[in-house]
């Protein structure tokens, strides 16, 4: 015991148990081959069902329980929802692999939107138990060990399928055995003693969650004799009573001021943040980009069947999803060692590589190739996690830890918001109800209109910084014949 309580204090042993845990959540080589799946004879299930009926279950489950997971996360201080996660995986496999019928893969796909709503713990939760001097190397870490086993679990699930002709029920036994691995390593996980928010430590290392446990004691004389203690019993129970019920109304009100107090500094710390322009408009591409991102890894194995059936046809999505994995942490990778001012040009770089996202996925509408529709997909992922990994880092670069997790929460939950829209229009048995293909078509569209939107804002930022550098260069050069700062827009915050 004093061994293990020795090992759980080094940044080490958590941050080894949490990428174990990390490898053998995110090693699910059935994943990319989940819609051949539900498509086959395992489920027997349509297009028109697993699209319109089944998938956005997902979406709206991941809406209603995304805020009081996050809540319930940092109030029960992250190792609880790490094992409700993995239970919540265990649950999602066992009924794919045994469940029949559309309402049974409806049911999977809430326990999937708890699986998803609890990632936020599995980020967050390194950060409680180790130092703040070990903060890179752990989150570098915790986030390699899930894009490896992601890969992984891809070209595995290829090479089982391609060549040994394994069933996609077999793929499923697999990842069942794989999130079973991972919720038994997340109950060897070091219990925190602190969080962001509601269990902060303070001086004197006291929690500033921590409640008073104080209990009021009456003290009775004990003067030897028996009948006097018998006499004053009644009163003596009647005190620590009271106080025991005073204790708990003090304990409650604590309670209420603490929750009222941490909401009130998360609103203040939003304001302060979402004043700056630069971090508002990063916001809103992070926002309204993973919300388009996000349905199309949603619906993109439903594209790939419409065009190729996997019932007709070889399957390659494992190995595309690999590749495409692998391209998207090169471009990310690669993005550090650019030297350009992201300040004056990121959002013209965000204009015009959602373009070529648009682009992409006017491509996997027109085309008929199934290789035209498997490259274009592999542009669209790696143009994403190229731009969002820019994003992240703008954002997160002047923000400490607590505002960099409360930003990254509510631009979570906006683009879960336009996602959900987007699947009640578009997609939903009670909106529009539209093919696959022409949703592809819409989903081109909506990064176009995003692309735009960026592309008119960069021009009017380079403007106003030509404008600026003029007026600075007539000031220094008052004889100078350019044209005066009057003929420019007055410079703004950018």
């Amino acid at each position: 015991m004093d061994c293990y309580k020795r090992m759980s204090q080094s940044w080490i042993f958590p941050t080894t148990i949490l990428c174990l845990n990390g490898f053998f959540s995110t090693m699910r080589p059935s994943e990319p081959f989940l819609v051949p799946y539900l498509t086959g004879p395992d489920k027997n299930l349509t297009l028109n069902e697993v699209s319109n009926h089944m998938l956005p279950v997902w979406t709206y489950s991941y809406l209603v329980l995304l805020f009081p997971v996050f809540v319930l996360t940092d109030y029960l201080r992250y190792k609880p929802m790490i094992i409700l996660q993995g239970i919540s995986f265990v649950i999602t496999w066992l009924l794919l692999l045994f469940a029949q019928g559309l309402l049974a893969m409806q049911i999977v796909e809430f326990f999937y939107g708890l699986v998803t709503a609890t990632e936020v713990a599995y980020y967050s939760y390194i950060y409680s138990v180790v130092s703040v001097e070990h903060y890179q190397k752990v989150t570098g870490y915790c986030r390699s060990v899930t894009l490896v086993a992601y890969t992984v679990a891809s070209v595995l699930g290829q090479l089982l399928v391609s060549l040994t002709h394994t069933s996609y029920f077999y793929l499923n036994v697999i990842t069942m055995a794989s999130v079973s691995l991972a919720l038994v390593f997340s109950f060897f996980l070091p219990m925190p003693q602190k969080s962001m928010f509601f269990h902060k430590k303070l001086e004197g290392g006291i929690p500033q969650g921590s409640l008073d446990k104080n209990v009021t004691v009456v003290e009775m004389p004990d003067n030897g004799s028996t009948s006097c203690r018998q006499e004053n019993s009644t009163t003596s129970e009647s005190s620590v009573q009271s106080g025991r019920q005073q204790q708990s109304q003090s304990t409650d009100h604590q309670q209420r001021a603490l929750v009222l107090r941490v909401f009130l500094q998360c609103c203040q710390d939003l304001k302060e943040c979402y004043s700056s322009k630069h971090l508002l408009f990063w916001s809103i591409w992070w926002a309204s980009s993973t919300a388009g991102f996000n349905q199309v890894l949603n619906y993109i194995q439903l594209l790939w069947d419409y065009k190729a059936p996997s019932q007709n046809s070889s399957v390659y999505n494992g190995a595309v999803e690999a590749v495409a994995t692998f391209g998207g942490a090169v471009a990310a990778f690669g993005v550090g060692y650019v030297k350009i001012n992201w300040n004056l040009l990121g959002e013209l770089a965000l204009g015009i590589f959602s373009a070529i996202d648009a682009g992409s996925l006017f491509l996997m509408h027109f085309t008929s190739n199934i290789w035209v529709c498997y490259a274009s997909f592999l542009i669209f992922k790696s143009s994403y996690m190229l731009l969002i990994t820019i994003a992240v880092f703008q954002i997160a670069v002047n923000l400490n830890m607590e505002r960099y997790a409360l930003v990254f929460g509510v631009n979570t939950f906006l683009a879960l918001v336009i996602q959900t829209i987007m699947t009640f229009i578009i997609v939903d048995s009670r909106g529009l109800s539209l093919p696959i293909s022409i949703q592809f078509l819409i989903y081109g569209s909506y990064f176009l209109v995003i692309a735009g939107i960026f592309i008119v804002r960069s021009i009017y930022v380079l403007y106003l910084t030509k404008c600026k550098k003029k007026k600075i260069d007539t000031l220094a050069n008052p004889n100078s014949n350019e044209a005066t700062p009057e003929e420019c827009i007055e410079s703004t915050q950018l």
